[in-house]
């Protein structure tokens, strides 16, 4: 069977989305699975840009949608195991000596930390993995804790499944229109990444002025 590529005139041909639609091109569905393993170790790699554009291959009839969600999602659980062994391998002990390095920040801080992730770490691996940068940076706790790994694998697919349909599926929807899906999840990304940056802003200021007052109290 004659392989069809994606040469249409919504195809995108430079910087990213175009290295993104050489590789669906060359390698169909494995290509796009390759690049969401990559985007979950390097977060600046954008899966909005992937994600539809695979949708819309699947819509010219290119790969088929199963085949386009499985390997986005075996991508994604790719991905997610590299970070995962990378915070096992640094474990629990260098976290702690590191952080002891850090200024503005108490032991105390990362011992809230893992008892929040004890608690909520099954929502947090969940519910993260349809968070852009927070679904990469998940996983790294996730390997510290030693979070057992049946049901990491299980929250991480679960997880990607729902994100990479719903992309997907837009773009396959969408057609020629798959890239106004990017600009959307754009605009999301951009409102929690502003929402994460106020809040550490309002932490590190929380300390700070805390320690003023420590200081003040002991002169």
């Amino acid at each position: 069977m004659h392989h069809m590529t994606l040469a249409l005139p919504q195809e995108p041909t430079d910087g990213i989305a175009g290295w993104a639609a050489d590789l669906v091109d060359a390698m169909g569905a494995p290509g796009a699975g390759l690049f969401v393993a990559l985007e979950n170790v390097f977060p600046p790699l954008p899966s909005e840009i992937i994600l539809p554009l695979t949708g819309f291959a699947a819509g010219q009839g290119v790969l088929t949608l199963v085949s386009a969600l499985f390997w986005t999602t075996l991508g994604s659980v790719v991905g997610a195991l590299v970070l995962y062994w990378i915070g096992a391998l640094f474990g629990r002990e260098r976290m702690y000596a590191l952080w002891a390095k850090l200024p503005l920040v108490k032991t105390s801080d990362l011992q809230r930390t893992e008892e929040w992730f004890a608690e909520h770490g099954t929502k947090a691996v969940f519910l993260g993995r349809m968070v852009p940068i927070f679904r990469s940076l998940i996983s790294v706790p996730a390997g510290i804790e030693r979070m057992p790994m049946p049901v990491f694998i299980m929250l991480t697919t679960l997880g990607s499944l729902v994100w990479n349909s719903v992309l997907v599926l837009a773009g396959y929807w969408l057609g020629d229109q798959w890239d106004e899906v990017g600009t959307y999840v754009g605009v999301l990304s951009k409102i929690v990444l502003v929402m994460v940056g106020v809040a550490l802003v309002a932490y590190v200021a929380v300390r700070v002025k805390g320690r003023g007052k420590a200081q003040h109290r002991r002169a």
